[in-house]
């Protein structure tokens, strides 16, 4: 299975074919609002302002399973992002990244990208980097430099 083949859903609850981002490069972020790693945003704004136009996309996916960071409904994590960090990026519907009922989504991420000890995800803010082939070129955990994450974008774009 490849990542063209599935499809998730967004804030609104409209289904959303992942094939719609064919040929870009992807940055896919599990997040949360009450979280240290919450401030994040403003980074992964500036990313996405500086390289959407050269083929970036980043996909948000909220998820409140790691220690219940992100408790509102997907609209309401969604009009915060705005409001507060100005978002112009994907955002989808809740999900969890780990375990018997997660996402079919991160289930592929994470078998082609495991993390440093095992393949759960363990915090909020986790990065997975993608070619435009969709393959997992790149995990990156919430602590990793910005400087970095973005100098692996630009050898994609």
């Amino acid at each position: 299975m490849k990542i063209y083949d599935l499809k998730v859903k967004s804030h609104d609850g409209k289904e959303v074919s992942l094939q719609d981002y064919k040929g870009k490069v992807l940055l896919i972020v599990n997040t949360a609002t009450h979280c240290q790693h919450t401030p994040q945003y403003v980074y992964l704004k500036e990313m996405y302002d500086l390289f959407h136009d050269q083929g970036l996309e980043i996909l948000d996916f909220p998820c409140d399973q790691l220690n219940g960071k992100a408790p509102e409904t997907s609209s309401e994590i969604h009009d915060f992002c705005v409001k507060e960090y100005d978002v112009k990026f994907p955002q989808f519907e809740k999900i969890n990244v780990n375990g018997e009922n997660q996402s079919p989504l991160y289930e592929l991420l994470k078998t082609q990208r495991g993390g440093l000890f095992d393949d759960e995800i363990e915090y909020n803010f986790t990065k997975f980097l993608l070619n435009r082939d969709g393959e997992v070129i790149m995990r990156f955990e919430p602590t990793e430099d910005f400087l970095t994450i973005e100098r692996a974008i630009k050898e994609l774009l």
